[in-house]
This record gives structure tokens, sequence and C-alpha cells, in this order.
């Protein structure tokens, strides 16, 4: 059983936060929103930024701090072909089990990493790891980022998942607007490369804009 959307009453334990975006453009093209949370890394964000050139996609990498300390020069790339960055921890850390201080330096961590190859005066995106956090950390956070959630979680990370139901179940759950999410990450490899191609593919064909949020 895969939880590929939460709860509507988080929706209102979390008020502020960014579950979907607008559905269409101005001109009246729908619009989904792409993401990917766990990078960057060598093996998959490169290969993830080849995928959405194809498609003129754009994405917001939700990056772990440990990784982009270790490879700034993939998060510079993902910037110059015009995507956007955003803050996930420095270590992955849950928002339930881990002491309000020691997760807030953690993503204060990660924020200066970010710092490091962020262009002035961009925006500053948050995501928790696993959707875990509490009404009391979204406030005194909301502050400081735009808190993205989502509407489709495409469970990729789960190796038990055939590669062949996750696209089918994305697909079927993607509706106008969706904030997606995927994951650049070792864990995700199998479904990942299966499904992103495909699954760009489904709905460039059906006229849909991969937007930024």
């Amino acid at each position: 059983m895969h939880l590929h959307r939460l709860p509507e009453v988080m929706h209102r334990w979390l008020p502020n936060t960014i579950w979907r975006g607008p559905q269409t453009t101005a001109d009246g093209q729908k619009t989904l929103y792409l993401t990917f949370d766990d990078g960057p890394i060598p093996e998959e964000t490169p290969w993830v930024l080849e995928q959405l050139a194809l498609y003129n996609a754009k994405a917001l990498f939700f990056c772990v701090g440990d990784n982009l300390q270790r490879h700034p020069d993939i998060a510079r790339a993902a910037l110059a072909a015009g995507h956007q960055l955003g803050n996930h921890t420095q270590h992955h850390l849950s928002g339930w089990s881990t002491a309000p201080a020691a997760y807030h330096e953690d993503i204060a961590q990660c924020q200066r990493a970010l710092a490091a190859v962020l262009p002035a005066g961009a925006p500053q995106f948050f995501r928790p790891p696993y959707g875990r956090i509490t009404p009391a950390l979204n406030r005194q956070l909301e502050q400081h980022y735009r808190i993205v959630m989502w509407d489709l979680l495409t469970c990729d990370y789960d190796k038990d998942y055939a590669s062949e139901k996750c696209l089918r179940d994305a697909l079927r759950l993607t509706r106008p607007g969706s904030v997606v999410v995927f994951h650049d990450s070792l864990k995700a490899s199998r479904n990942l490369r299966y499904v992103l191609p495909r699954y760009l593919d489904h709905f460039a064909e059906q006229d849909f804009r991969f937007e930024l949020l």
C-alpha cells in the first residue's frame, strides 16, 4: 500500500504550505511541478537533468546538504539549466524525532551550503524529509522559507514497487497543478529511470508544461 497523497487534514495542520501549484499558465496551458529529493549525486542527478532538457521541463531539486557539499558542481549545473534548488536538511532528518534546536541547526547548515551555489536573492524553499514536520516547526520555518509538500508522491524509492505499476499509478494520480515528487537517489534509481522518461513523454504529449513554483 502506497500513500501517494497525504490526508487532507494535513493541509489544515500545515497552513501556508504549498501542496499544489496553479493548474494552468497565463495562456491556459495545463501545468505540472516536478520536484526531486535527496540529491545531488553523480550517479543520478546528471541523468535527470538530461531527461528534463529533452522536454524543456523545469524542476525544483531539494538537496541534502551533505550531498550538496560533496557535489556542488552538479547543483550549479542544475541552476545553469534553469532549475531551482531547495533545502532538504543537512542530514535528511525527521522533524518528528529530532529535537527542535537540532532540527533548526541542521536546516541552517544545509542553507549555508545552498548559499554557496545559489545566486543572491534566490527564493528559499524547504521540504521536510519524509514529510515529517510539526505544526510548531512549520510556523517557525514559514517565516523564512516557502515550505513545499506535494500532491503526488511517486514512491519511486520503494524497491518492492514494480516499475510498471509505479508508472501507471503516477499517471493515474497526476492532475493539473500537481506538485510531483521523484528522488534522484540510488535507492530510487530502478524506478526513476523507468518512470521519469515515460512520465515526461506522456504529459508532454498531452500539452502539459513542467513549470517552476
